[in-house]
């Protein structure tokens, strides 16, 4: 199969982006268009709902393994070895010229993501994703942000959403292990990593398995094993791509040491009380996971009215910190109606056609590799608080997800507020 490519001439360098950035931000009265950011993972097998052209699956190359995830509003780079350049990031187009998300938010960022938020972290600090996988992936943890520091890195909280539009199937293994059970040892988990080499190495016999329902969620914290299962997830999360693979064996596939030290200081390359130091330990066997991470979707009154409906479905806090949230708006068949939020979002389209603001929405079947589409909308700072009118033009509800950035919302749901 011919591998895909991309032209770079089209490509605005970060110096000369102001000018067209202003002009981006007039005509879309603070909306910017963004195009598809494909990343493979060379150990993972693509779960084919993404809708990515099947002959582009491996558009990277098959060295580089298929593309199973699609970033949204990504100013982050996907740690992956032999990558591209821009591996991750997102590109604004405008005009037939393209410039990363990342660079427009250097030049512009008070504009953009707010004063406040470019002042603290210089960039926008977190990044969505389409995670879409045929099977269960290994058992692993990100490091939260004391021990990612330690390679130069951040942390890397996460959440989930199960879209019910991107999963008409479960694929393999809809379940995902989560954390481990309460009652094991540290000496049990080192154990496991002993016998690395040995095929299996037995990690998720401490761990249990929780069923994947479409249109819920959870929240991960940093330093919590997890073995994602096939449902295709959308997966809000801090802007890093660290991680650890605590599971050596994966559907008969090994898993190499390196994905378990790929973010770990090479003097401690092998030294497994510092690898297990890693893990949020309370938090990995926790008697209420699931009460203390599960997620279910809640209305927004105050957001909704005739004809639409806002849903939070990632919220709560990590720590205490509130690092990234998401809603789900609907907007049925003729209907019209204006979100204003105080603060800017990434907007994916998943089902239905219409409108945001001037910029059209429409869901694609079928994506080629560097193709652009009319699904993904940065929506800046400036416009979120303005408002912005959403109108449905189609026959089916009109279906978006936005995730925000840190400290947004004056008010959060809690986990476990669905319940109330």
């Amino acid at each position: 199969m011919a591998t895909a490519t991309v032209s770079t001439k089209d490509i605005v360098a970060k110096d000369n982006i102001g000018t067209i950035l202003d002009r981006a931000l007039a005509a879309g009265e603070g909306l910017l268009r963004l195009t598809p950011t494909w990343v493979p993972r060379s150990f993972l097998h693509p779960g084919k709902r993404i809708k990515l052209a099947p002959e582009d699956w491996y558009a990277f190359g098959a060295h580089r393994g298929g593309i199973d995830e699609r970033w949204f509003a990504s100013t982050t780079e996907a740690a992956n070895e032999n990558r591209t350049p821009d591996e991750g990031l997102s590109y604004v187009t405008f005009e037939g010229k393209r410039f990363t998300l990342r660079d427009a938010v250097a030049e512009g960022g008070p504009r953009l993501i707010a004063r406040t938020m470019f002042d603290q972290y210089k960039r926008w600090p977190v990044y969505s994703k389409f995670f879409d996988n045929m099977g269960p992936i290994p058992h692993h943890m990100h490091q939260g942000f004391k021990h990612a520091a330690l390679t130069g890195q951040e942390g890397k909280p996460e959440s989930y959403y199960f879209p019910p539009q991107l999963n008409n199937v479960d694929n393999n293994f809809a379940y995902t292990f989560m954390g481990l059970e309460p009652g094991t040892t540290k000496a049990q988990v080192r154990r496991c990593l002993e016998n690395w080499d040995q095929g299996d190495n037995g990690i998720l016999d401490l761990s249990r398995a929780y069923r994947l329902k479409r249109g819920t969620g959870w929240l991960i914290p940093p330093g919590v094993l997890h073995a994602p299962g096939s449902l295709c997830t959308y997966e809000p999360q801090w802007g890093s791509d660290v991680f650890g693979m605590f599971q050596s064996l994966v559907e008969g596939r090994e898993v190499p040491w390196a994905l378990l030290v790929k973010d770990v200081p090479k003097d401690k390359h092998r030294d497994l009380d510092f690898i297990i130091e890693q893990l949020d330990w309370e938090k990995n066997v926790d008697t209420h996971f699931k009460e203390h991470n599960y997620l279910e979707p809640i209305v927004d009154d105050a957001k909704s009215g005739r004809g639409y409906t806002d849903r939070w479905i990632v919220y709560g806090t990590i720590d205490g910190a509130q690092l990234f949230s998401a809603k789900e708006l609907t907007v049925e068949p003729g209907a019209k109606c204006n979100i204003q939020d105080p603060g800017a979002s990434g907007w994916i389209t998943v089902q239905g056609r219409g409108r945001l603001g001037k910029l059209a929405l429409q869901t694609p079947a079928m994506i080629r590799f560097g193709q652009a589409t009319e699904d993904e909308v940065f929506i800046t700072h400036e416009a979120a608080t303005a408002g912005v009118e959403i109108e449905n033009t189609g026959s089916e509800p009109l279906v978006g997800l936005r995730y925000f950035g840190p400290d947004t919302h004056a008010k959060l749901p809690k986990v476990g507020e669905h319940r109330t």
